[in-house]
């Protein structure tokens, strides 16, 4: 069962040009394909995202503008982690559950998605997740 110890930041390589940064994501850059892009933007003030858990799904968040915290739990202990540069990315794994809060004006989270939309892969409730956990 996986825990919080699993979770990694991962740094995007940056190519760095006097006329402005590029990072790149292919290869090996993150421990599976992507099978699905969203981002989240005009997150209004005091607004929270997230809200829930996969069984099998994995997803890779970054900050490309602005910044946001990104609240951990894996049934016992918990973690924030504050992502705010574009070029450095947060692995969550399977079973880990997750809450998106604090968005600066202008905050955009890019997720790559290991999978396309399942909704039975997702668990929204917290209880559920505890049971999810402990099984």
């Amino acid at each position: 069962m996986t825990t919080i110890t699993d979770i990694q930041l991962i740094e995007i390589p940056k190519i760095q040009d006097r006329r402005g940064n590029l990072s790149v994501i292919e290869g090996d850059t993150i421990p599976f394909a992507s099978k699905r892009v969203y981002y989240l933007y005009d997150v209004p003030s005091g607004s929270k995202r997230g809200g829930h858990a996969h069984k099998n799904q994995k997803a890779f968040l970054i900050a490309l503008s602005g910044s946001f915290d990104v609240v951990l739990k894996d049934g016992k202990s918990s973690q924030i982690v504050t992502l705010n540069k574009p070029n450095l990315g947060l692995l969550i794994v399977e079973g880990i559950w997750r809450e998106l809060q604090n968005f600066s004006s202008g905050a955009v989270c890019l997720v790559l998605a290991s999978d396309e939309f399942d909704e039975e892969d997702y668990i929204r409730e917290y209880k559920n997740f505890k049971l999810f956990k402990n099984r």
